[in-house]
């Protein structure tokens, strides 16, 4: 047959099967030896690296035997010369099963991990990676493979590269959505639940997918925002906020006396600094302005709130404390210059606003005005010393029945 007896023929398909066997009954062997040397070996990830191996490794051993086998035995070169090119083939294989084999392993491993954290938008981004690794792998094994059996590659390459560049272009939105999914996936500015603004779009993140990102809006409805586009905008992310900022601007009436500023300033630093919800540091309340129609005081503090919402109560907490210490000092709200007044203005409370100058000359007679600043022992006194929730409230209520049982 072709020149060559049989018997060669016979022999040499019964070394290939032997050598076959013969791998198979090596590796299986290693595989058994290796997790009683090396305990490491019994990890979920180095088992399945070594199970990767084991294919690979079992057509690498059958190769070489079978060549060796085929060479001690005497078997013809014409024989072994018609199956060079099957053995160079097979080594490929056995490379590319191997490099195959890692890819799916490995991100199986990572899915695996990403599903645990509910990071689906990383899931769909290593599937697509694998997918497109495989693909890669299968290309260019074929390529190899027609090498070895001697066609000419370098034509198809260059039809490869022009037709990519075609696809690239006709694909521009795609690939600039996976990038700017890939950008949001490494850096995680946001995750499914923030509360956040994008743009000029306000919501709550519903789904990071591998083509565009939905978030569901203050009116209920649902915006979908393309990555590309998404990862290149400004991004506000509400979620991590630990404090929130309360700075309201108090526009008090303008014929509001200096020692009623004096009292007002001390009265509100005192609430902000014996609240416990108010972190004192900074906490501050300065007349800023002196403006045609009011006198401004700002008000610059951070409340110590986990929402949006419990941060609501603590406001209205302080802005209803507040306006009973203005109303105390005898002053009040300034209203709009172009306000019309049809009723009679009475004007400031004269016994209300002597109350407050006594209070302030007591302040000053013992040198205890705290202005421009309260003291450090005085702001540790105050700390806390304001009930809250406020007294006859019903939270109040509650969290005294709690604290009792």
């Amino acid at each position: 047959m072709g020149g060559v007896p049989i018997a060669h023929w016979l022999a040499f398909i019964l070394i290939l099967v032997l050598a076959y066997l013969l791998s198979i009954a090596i590796t299986q062997l290693v595989l058994f030896l290796i997790p009683l040397m090396w305990r490491k070996a019994r990890n979920e990830a180095t088992s399945g690296i070594i199970s990767a191996f084991v294919l690979p490794v079992r057509l690498y051993l059958t190769v070489w035997l079978f060549i060796f086998g085929s060479q001690q035995a005497g078997i013809s070169i014409i024989v072994r010369q018609r199956f060079n090119n099957l053995t160079l083939i097979a080594l490929v294989i056995a490379l590319f099963i191997l490099l195959w084999r890692l890819v799916d392993f490995i991100t199986r491993l990572v899915q695996r991990r990403l599903a645990r954290h509910r990071n689906q938008a990383g899931i769909s981004a290593l599937l697509f990676l694998r997918r497109a690794a495989k693909i890669a792998l299968a290309i260019i094994a074929v390529i190899i493979i027609l090498d070895i059996f001697g066609f000419n590659v370098t034509t198809g390459l260059a039809a490869l590269g022009i037709g990519g560049i075609a696809l690239a272009l006709g694909a521009q939105k795609t690939m600039e959505n996976f990038v700017g999914s890939v950008t949001l996936i490494a850096d995680q500015p946001i995750r499914v639940g923030d509360f956040c603004k994008v743009g000029d779009i306000v919501g709550t993140v519903e789904q990071i997918g591998m083509r565009s990102t939905q978030i569901r809006t203050l009116d209920r409805t649902i915006v979908t925002i393309p990555n590309g586009e998404f990862s290149s905008l400004k991004i506000e992310n509400y979620a991590p906020r630990d404090r929130f900022w309360f700075h309201p601007i108090f526009r008090i009436r303008l014929d509001t006396t200096p020692d009623q500023i004096r009292f007002l300033l001390v009265e509100l630093r005192t609430i902000l600094y014996s609240h416990p919800k108010v972190n004192p540091d900074p906490a501050r309340i300065r007349m800023i302005e002196i403006a045609p129609d009011c006198l401004k005081l700002e008000v610059f503090a951070y409340v110590d709130a986990i929402d949006f919402d419990r941060f609501l109560e603590v406001q209205e907490d302080l802005f209803l404390r507040m306006m009973d210490v203005i109303e105390k000092s005898g002053t009040g709200f300034a209203m709009p210059s172009q306000t019309i007044y049809l009723g009679k203005d009475k004007g400031n409370s004269g016994d209300k606003a002597a109350a407050v100058s006594e209070q302030v000359r007591s302040w000053r007679e013992a040198d205890e005005m705290p202005i421009p600043y309260f003291s450090p022992e005085k702001i540790g006194e105050l700390k806390g010393s304001i009930p809250y929730p406020p007294e006859g409230s019903v939270a109040r209520k509650n969290m005294q029945q709690n604290s009792k049982g």
